[in-house]
């Protein structure tokens, strides 16, 4: 048995044929990982299921996408992964469950707060992860691991004081909008908007309903360009310029889709207003969102350029290029 302080190997070795990529991982670590996962999944069964159930609703069908997108963080990563050393952190890693896992029974006994179980659910994972690989390992996964929580859809409450501030400032701003049209007024009575166009009051007015807050958009949006900004090599400060831009892209984003479904209501059939044609306008608003976004990485990569040392082997000094200059001769 190996001493604790060597690092566990767990890549299967073949002398004639060397493995490469996730193949070089032996049969018992998947088997190992598999148990594990069984284990997981028995105990938190019912939050993954209530998760998929919260996942059936348009405003956070981008749940579905999100373990996938971990997994492709971890590949991204995978030769670091699999150099990483495997020596489990008994003691952390079985406090941060020990911690995670007593929090969630006093949840259900006493807290009952709902979006309680799946972040616990998020730490419990992780403090497995830590308690198996170790420091080293977990510095490489992290942010697989943390990616999930994208995934976790936020409380009725917390979503309402959001969105509400959200669907007030698109009422206003496409009001603002629409009133610019000739023979068009627009007049926003909070979330609703009531428009008079050439004389005729249009009915029913136009509410900006939750699905029109943005927070789908806002969340999904924020969740991918967290890959984006970890998978593109620039300065970490234009990081955080990307990261920090995705709500008032999201804002801009949300605040056009309410205006141009203002204006097919107006102009156009009110059906495409509204069903499947407002849901099909609401993923379009995702490719305007990453325009945006691309448009704002070309800028900052065109406008700053890195100043980069010029390397010695091309530096030739002029002394040793020219031949020497003759010596003037003396009257």
């Amino acid at each position: 048995m190996a001493p604790s302080s060597a690092a566990t190997d767990y890549s299967a070795s073949s002398p004639s044929m060397p493995s490469s990529g996730w193949r070089r991982v032996s049969v018992t670590a998947y088997v190992q990982i598999a148990i594990v996962g069984i284990l997981f999944y028995s105990f938190f069964y019912k939050d993954i299921h209530r998760l998929v159930v919260q996942w059936l609703d348009p405003s956070w069908s981008h749940g579905f996408l999100i373990p996938l997108f971990s997994l492709y963080l971890l590949n991204r990563r995978k030769e670091d992964v699999l150099q990483a050393p495997i020596r489990p952190s008994y003691f952390w890693g079985i406090l941060g469950l020990t911690a995670s896992l007593g929090l969630y029974a006093l949840n259900i006994a006493v807290l009952k707060f709902g979006y309680g179980y799946p972040l616990l659910m998020l730490t419990s994972l992780a403090s497995v992860v830590l308690l198996l690989g170790g420091w080293k390992f977990f510095q490489q996964v992290w942010l697989p691991v943390f990616y999930l929580y994208f995934a976790i859809p936020l409380p009725a409450d917390i979503y309402t004081r959001i969105s509400r501030p959200l669907r007030l400032a698109a009422a206003h701003v496409s009001t603002a909008i629409l009133d610019l049209i000739p023979n068009l007024e627009a007049v926003s009575q909070g979330v609703t908007i009531e428009i008079e166009y050439k004389g005729v009051r249009l009915e029913p007015a136009l509410d900006v309903a939750e699905a029109c807050s943005g927070m789908r958009l806002l969340w999904a949006f924020l969740a991918l360009s967290v890959l984006m900004a970890y998978l593109h090599k620039r300065p970490a400060w234009q990081k955080i310029i990307l990261l920090a831009s995705t709500i008032p892209i999201a804002i801009l984003c949300n605040m056009i889709r309410v205006t141009v479904t203002g204006l097919i209501y107006i102009f156009g059939d009110p059906q495409y207003a509204q069903g499947v044609y407002h849901d099909l306008l609401g993923m379009m608003m995702i490719f305007v969102a990453f325009f945006l976004y691309w448009g704002l990485a070309w800028l900052m990569e065109n406008l700053f350029v890195e100043e980069t040392e010029t390397p010695a082997s091309v530096i030739v000094r002029r002394r040793s290029s020219e031949p020497p200059a003759e010596k003037e001769e003396r009257l």
